[in-house]
């Protein structure tokens, strides 16, 4: 008897690295709602060799390759597909090497997997990591899943968030140098951040309302009246305020060295952080393995693992699967919420 399925789109990520052998080691141990069901995008041989190799007793319910046959299978209620697609070159294949050929098919399986959820079979996508070196080989411009995903869905103003076990950070600017990311800090802009932030945490019920956002401070000490630094006093005090006059619950700037322990501790519905490492660092020494990544404001929810491919213990199977896990679950309760 079929079971109506609601189904999560699932690229490999970089074939080279632990994407494809998390992806199955996720599979075996994420617990699933009976209600949803995953669509892998893939190589088929790719994750045989990956399955023989690493001793993973995984099997797909059904192999498809087109959409007619990827529809039958949903009407046939499978609860893990896999969209087989001939993505990598298994003669010229080795784990852990840059190579353009991955970064093409971790590309791909992206470009994929918006398809499935444009066309209907799937409703979001849940991300194992890519390569930053192997998407440029290949000649692509975008350098990351975010990046990738707002392309191909003619998105702008997508917004990242760090999940680490309730502790949630937002981020005002990700891949930039150090000199671009304060830079990037002006009243004008974290505006915008906070009230996108805002409206997020409103319209979904993961967060605490009741609470304030909070917006950590650039300098150290927030730059201590401008003895070290007066992007507090010209941008982020400004924007607060301005923020907060439009009827906005959210304060600072508070000390980076403080605030994301508070909120660990609950005092704040998240964190804004103003520059990539201050919200990673927080949020990977809290735990580093279970910390995933949800992107916003996409036309579809996106959650990922937030490390990288691991090329060093690439083919060697002792990728820690955790995240990947989370970011199935966490995916699955947003869904059904």
């Amino acid at each position: 008897m079929s079971i109506n399925r609601t189904y999560l789109a699932v690229p490999f990520g970089d074939p080279a690295g632990i994407g494809p052998e998390i992806v199955l080691k996720a599979m075996q141990k994420a617990e699933l709602p009976a209600s949803i069901g995953l669509i892998v995008v893939g190589d088929e041989q790719l994750f045989s060799k990956v399955a023989n190799d690493l001793h993973l007793d995984v099997r797909f319910d059904s192999v498809v390759t087109d959409h007619p046959s990827l529809s039958q299978a949903i009407q046939d209620g499978y609860q893990r597909i896999l969209y087989a697609q001939h993505l990598v070159d298994m003669a010229s294949f080795s784990y852990g090497i840059v190579s353009a050929m991955c970064g093409r098919s971790a590309y791909r399986s992206a470009e994929i997997a918006v398809e499935l959820v444009n066309a209907g079979f799937a409703c979001s996508i849940v991300t194992p990591p890519l390569h930053k070196e192997a998407l440029k080989a290949a000649g692509i411009n975008q350098i990351g899943y975010t990046e990738i995903l707002s392309d191909l869905s003619n998105t702008t103003g997508a917004v990242t968030m760090f999940d680490t076990m309730g502790l949630k950070i937002f981020f005002h600017s990700r891949h930039l140098s150090l000199r671009k990311a304060c830079d990037a800090v002006t009243k004008e802009s974290l505006i915008q951040t906070i009230l996108r932030c805002d409206a997020i945490t409103k319209a979904h019920a993961a967060f605490d309302t009741k609470l304030s956002l909070a917006v950590a401070g650039l300098n150290p000490h927030c730059g201590e009246h401008g003895l070290f630094g007066d992007e507090e006093m010209t941008a982020v005090e400004p924007a607060i305020e301005e923020a907060r006059r439009q009827g906005i619950d959210v304060v600072g700037p508070i000390g980076a060295d403080s605030v994301f322990y508070q909120a660990r501790m609950g005092k704040y519905r998240a964190v804004i952080s103003l520059y990539h490492d201050q919200g990673h660092i927080a949020a990977k020494t809290y735990d580093f393995n279970r910390t995933i990544s949800i992107t916003w404001n996409l036309p579809f929810l996106r959650t990922s693992v937030d490390h990288g491919t691991a090329f060093d213990i690439a083919g060697t199977g002792t990728a820690d699967a955790q995240g990947m896990i989370r970011a199935l679950e966490v995916a699955c309760q947003y869904t059904l919420a």
